[in-house]
C-alpha cells in the first residue's frame, strides 16, 4: 500500500491523501479545496497531484469545504468513481457545493471584469455550480 498527503500538509486546509492498494485501486480520502483570498490559492487547488479519472473512491470524513471544495474540480476533470461518505455529509455537500460553484462563477466575473480594462487574459473558474450539482450523483450515503 503507497499514502500519498496530497494538501494539508504543514498547513489545516486542502486535505487530500491518496491511498494505492497492491492491486491498483486508488481511495482518496478527502478532496479539500485550499482556502485563502483571492487568487493565492488558485494554483495549488489546480495543481492536483493525482489523476481524477483514475480514483476508484472518495471517502470523505465531513463537509467542510477545506475536505470537500474541490469534488466538483475531479468531476469535472474526469471523477467518475464512488463518494462515500454519511447522509449529513451529503446533504450538507449538496448545499455548500452549489454555493461554491456559485463563488467561483461570481468571484471570476469580478476578478475578469478588472483584468480585461488592462488587458489580461481571463479566468475560469475551478468549478460552477452545474459542476457542484452534477457530482452529487457520485455520492453514496453510508450511516
Amino acid at each position: 500500500m503507497k499514502l500519498q498527503f496530497l494538501g494539508a500538509t504543514r498547513e489545516v486546509t486542502g486535505s487530500k491523501h491518496l491511498i494505492t492498494t497492491k492491486k491498483g485501486l486508488n481511495i482518496l480520502l478527502d478532496c479539500g479545496m485550499y482556502q485563502g483570498k483571492g487568487l493565492e490559492t488558485d494554483a495549488m487547488n489546480r495543481d492536483l497531484g493525482f489523476d481524477p479519472a483514475k480514483i476508484d473512491y472518495l471517502i470523505l470524513s465531513h463537509a467542510h469545504i477545506d475536505h470537500s471544495g474541490l469534488i466538483p474540480y475531479i468531476y469535472k476533470l474526469g471523477f467518475r468513481g464512488t463518494v462515500l461518505c454519511t447522509p449529513a455529509t451529503r446533504d450538507l455537500c449538496a448545499i455548500m457545493l452549489a454555493d461554491a460553484g456559485r463563488i467561483q462563477e461570481a468571484d471570476a466575473r469580478q476578478f475578469n471584469k478588472k483584468t480585461e480594462r488592462v488587458g489580461k487574459t481571463p479566468i475560469e473558474p475551478i468549478y460552477n455550480e452545474k459542476d457542484a450539482v452534477e457530482c452529487m450523483h457520485q455520492f453514496i450515503s453510508i450511516p
